[in-house]
C-alpha cells in the first residue's frame, strides 16, 4: 500500500477543502471497499483520502416521504442498512432481494450506496436496479446542488458525469405500487461473484395488459443500459409467449463487451434465454 493522509472533515466547507481543485489528486471516500482494492494494485494513487462520514447530515438515513411515494437514501447508506431496512423490504422489495447475492457480509456491512455509484463499474448489481426504479440523485458541490436523473449519470466504463468537485449527496427513488419487480443476476461462478449478465425488470400489470414496463441490462455493457426496443414490443400489449420471445430478441443496437466471464456472443445468448424466463415469470 502507498502511503497517504486520511481526512474526516467535520462539514462539507472542511470536505471541498480537502478535495482541492480539478488537478488535486486526493478523493472522496465512502466505505472504500473498491476503492482500496484499486489502490493496493496500484491502479489508483490518490495524495489523500477524504471520508464523507461525518462531513453532512444529508448524506445518512433512508427517508420515507409524507405521503409514502418516494425514498430519499443518504449516499453515506452501507448496503446492510438498506438489506435489512423494514420500509426498503416492504416497498422496494426487489432491493431486498438483489442483497441477497450481493458480495458477502463484509463488503455490505461497509460499501456504500454513493461509492456503489460514484464507482460506475458496470458489472455491479444495485445500479441497473436503481435505474429500473426510475431513481435519481441529488449531487453537490462548490456551485450548490442538482437532481441528475440516473438515466444520464452514466457515461461509460468507470465514468459518470459528475461533474468537477461534486459529490454523490442522496439518492432519491419513487415508490410504484403495483408494479411486479426482480433482478436476474446470471454468474459463471459462485452466486455471490459479479454476474456474467445483470437484468433488472419491471412491470406495470392491468389484468393481462402490460400497461410499463422496464427493462435494464448490465455487466453485459459498459454501462447499465435500458433495452428500450424490448420495452417497446411489450408495452400496452398483452404478454403472450410469442410476444416475449420477440421482446428478448430485440437487443437493438446494444453493444455486448466481452470479458473474463464470457464472451460477447455467449453473453447475447444469455441474455435471451433469462429475459425470456424472467418475462414469463414476472407476468404469470
Amino acid at each position: 500500500m502507498i502511503g497517504l493522509d486520511i481526512h474526516e472533515p467535520q462539514s462539507l466547507e472542511e470536505a471541498f477543502a480537502l478535495l482541492g481543485d480539478d488537478e488535486s489528486t486526493a478523493r472522496p471516500m465512502g466505505g472504500g471497499t473498491a476503492l482500496m482494492l484499486m489502490m493496493k494494485a496500484r491502479l489508483f494513487k490518490p495524495s489523500a483520502l477524504v471520508s464523507l462520514a461525518k462531513a453532512d447530515p444529508r448524506f445518512h438515513g433512508i427517508h420515507l416521504s409524507s405521503d409514502g411515494k418516494a425514498f430519499t437514501i443518504g449516499a453515506m447508506t452501507t448496503f446492510a442498512a438498506l438489506e435489512h431496512h423494514d420500509a426498503i423490504a416492504k416497498h422496494l422489495p426487489v432491493i431486498t432481494q438483489t442483497m441477497v447475492t450481493l458480495a458477502n457480509p463484509r463488503v455490505r456491512n461497509v460499501a456504500t450506496i454513493g461509492g456503489n455509484l460514484a464507482h460506475a463499474d458496470p458489472h455491479l448489481d444495485l445500479p441497473p436496479v436503481w435505474l429500473s426504479l426510475d431513481s435519481s440523485i441529488r449531487t453537490i458541490g462548490p456551485a450548490g446542488e442538482r437532481i441528475v436523473p440516473l438515466a444520464d449519470f452514466f457515461a461509460g466504463y468507470y465514468e459518470t458525469n459528475l461533474l468537477p468537485g461534486e459529490l454523490i449527496m442522496q439518492v432519491h427513488v419513487p415508490v410504484s405500487p403495483g408494479w411486479r419487480r426482480r433482478y436476474v443476476k446470471i454468474t459463471t461462478r459462485s452466486a455471490h461473484d459479479w454476474p456474467a449478465v445483470g437484468i433488472a425488470l419491471g412491470l406495470q400489470m392491468q389484468a393481462e395488459l402490460c400497461t410499463d414496463v422496464r427493462i435494464v441490462l448490465s455487466a453485459a455493457t459498459d454501462r447499465p443500459l435500458r433495452l428500450e426496443a424490448a420495452e417497446s414490443i411489450l408495452r400496452g400489449q398483452k404478454l403472450t409467449p410469442g410476444r416475449i420471445a420477440d421482446a428478448a430478441q430485440a437487443t437493438g443496437d446494444i453493444h455486448i463487451e466481452s470479458d473474463s466471464r464470457g464472451s460477447a456472443d455467449y453473453k447475447a445468448h444469455l441474455l435471451k434465454v433469462h429475459l425470456a424466463r424472467a418475462l414469463q415469470d414476472l407476468s404469470e
